[in-house]
């Protein structure tokens, strides 16, 4: 996790802003100008995404170290969707932003080096030539098929330089159903997942002392994000769950050990703020920037 913790030191910011980007959130001026161009198609959507991705990014790559994208978002579109995704991912790099891609994927493990070939190494052409599908340096993983499949991404990590993920305890209300039940060792299943990816990840620890398997940990249980944050010293947590599903600051100050360990995220309360808040249409971008700002302002006074 060393590169997405210089950028949070470089920052001072330890957020991360999800472009989970809906039509729903894009400004009319920007649909006129894609339909303009493409009709009403699914090229025109994904156009418009796009657009609107590239005028976020322009704003808060001055003020947040990473964006992450919900693959769920693109997918919708189709190949005009993953296009859209494409360049999006692109251009944040371009931008000098970390790039982390939200698939959850997994697969058994001859499946699994396909999504990871795609997401975090490299697929070979026909002529023997390599291609990077996507320009990110980092995945969400479902580690709960074990850890055959996270062993498949773990090399890529280290052979590319990536990171990778894995889904521990997620923030959304229905996840105690199956994250915490008990193991036979009477351990919730969201610990012994912590387990698996601290013992295949040990040997690969950076400078700061995280390893490049991290861990998704909702800051809608804080009491749990206290006792991960305890438990698993060297696994950098990615926390959803601040804002628009109702955790504060200071639910996530269990996430951070030294000032650092985590990186927040938040979605809607930054590129759909413009709409809550009234803010002329023109200037949503600029405004996203703000709430950016007041979303690190209200972390860093908490840690």
């Amino acid at each position: 996790m060393d590169n997405l913790i210089k950028l949070i030191k470089k920052f001072n910011n330890p957020s991360v802003v999800g472009l989970d980007t809906t039509l729903t959130y894009i400004p009319n001026h920007i649909k006129k100008e894609a339909i303009l161009k493409y009709n009403n198609t699914p090229k025109a959507a994904a156009y418009a995404i796009t657009t609107f991705n590239k005028k976020i990014i322009d704003e808060i790559k001055y003020v947040v170290p990473a964006v992450k994208f919900q693959m769920a978002c693109y997918e919708a579109l189709g190949y005009n969707g993953i296009y859209s995704l494409q360049q999006s991912c692109e251009y944040a790099k371009n931008s000098g932003m970390y790039v982390i891609l939200d698939g959850k994927r997994n697969d058994i493990s001859s499946s699994m080096k396909y999504y990871s070939n795609a997401y975090l190494g490299q697929t070979e052409l026909l002529n023997g030539k390599r291609y990077s599908a996507f320009n990110c340096d980092c995945l969400t993983i479902n580690g709960y098929l074990g850890s055959d499949s996270l062993k498949i991404v773990l090399e890529d990590c280290i052979k590319y330089s990536k990171e990778v993920f894995v889904l521990l305890k997620t923030s959304n209300p229905s996840s105690a159903e199956i994250q915490d039940e008990k193991t036979s060792n009477s351990i919730p299943i969201y610990e012994k997942m912590g387990e698996i990816c601290e013992t295949l990840s040990k040997e690969y620890i950076g400078q700061y002392g995280y390893s490049k398997i991290g861990a998704v940990v909702g800051a809608t249980y804080p009491e749990q994000l206290q006792y991960l944050r305890e438990r698993f010293k060297n696994t950098f947590f990615l926390v959803p769950g601040y804002g628009a599903q109702g955790a504060t600051a200071e639910n996530v100050k269990f996430a951070f050990k030294d000032g650092i360990g985590a990186i927040i995220n938040s979605s809607r309360n930054i590129i759909a703020a413009w709409q809550k808040d009234l803010v002329n249409e023109y200037e949503f971008a600029k405004y996203s920037k703000i709430k950016a700002e007041e979303m690190k302002a209200d972390i860093l006074a908490n840690i």
